[in-house]
């Protein structure tokens, strides 16, 4: 139905990527790139809302199993391009992550960079990550905070999809946090994310 919630993100998703160039370029997070030695070395990783795969391609050519899963299929025949380009293998599976069914300790790391979800599904899924990680697993999380509102160089404009890090952190209860962090940083990926941002950050390992 044109007028389902999913219907709708998938429309824009698709929209974003639909461009030749790459939204959100083609570089790592860079947050993501200093966690590495966190990563199980060539473990399964799976990678939430990868877009057009900056981030998945990357891991992959660092030796780890990695799936990229998103809701846009133009955001996954990007990051299938890119992967071709870098010489990886990048599992793509088109899916809504509020609904995928991830496993049970299926996966050595679980990686989710500025996906933002209203809090009920964030939780949800956050919970449904822990039971989807093997024990001594990694969760990496970074997301646009509600400070972010007030800077514009990028993210949502719906308050609601803005987390603060206690949200995140109350979200992994049990798990050992391996770091936290929310204030500035500099974000430069792409066109759309340009500049000083106020950010969360997570590392969370399944006891």
């Amino acid at each position: 139905m044109a007028d389902d919630p999913i219907t709708r993100l998938q429309a824009f998703w698709n929209g974003r990527y639909a461009a030749p160039d790459f939204a959100y370029g083609e570089a790592p997070n860079e947050f993501l790139v200093e966690q590495l030695a966190r990563l199980p070395a060539g473990g399964a990783v799976l990678c939430l809302a990868d877009g057009e795969g900056r981030n998945g391609v990357w891991l992959a050519g660092r030796g780890f199993a990695v799936t990229s899963l998103d809701i846009a299929e133009a955001g996954l025949a990007k990051a299938r391009q890119l992967a071709a380009k870098r010489g990886v293998a990048v599992a793509t599976v088109l899916a809504d992550v509020t609904a995928f069914d991830l496993g049970h300790e299926r996966w050595d790391a679980i990686v989710s960079i500025f996906l933002h979800l209203p809090a009920r599904p964030r939780a949800a899924l956050h919970a449904r990550c822990i039971g989807a990680l093997r024990p001594g697993g990694v969760f990496v999380f970074t997301a646009y905070t509600p400070e972010q509102l007030a800077l514009g160089t990028g993210g949502p404009k719906e308050p609601e999809l803005l987390p603060t890090l206690a949200e995140i952190e109350a979200d992994f209860a049990g798990c050992a946090i391996e770091h936290r962090f929310a204030g500035r940083r500099r974000v430069v990926e792409g066109r759309l994310h340009d500049g000083d941002a106020a950010v969360a950050e997570l590392v969370a390992r399944k006891r």
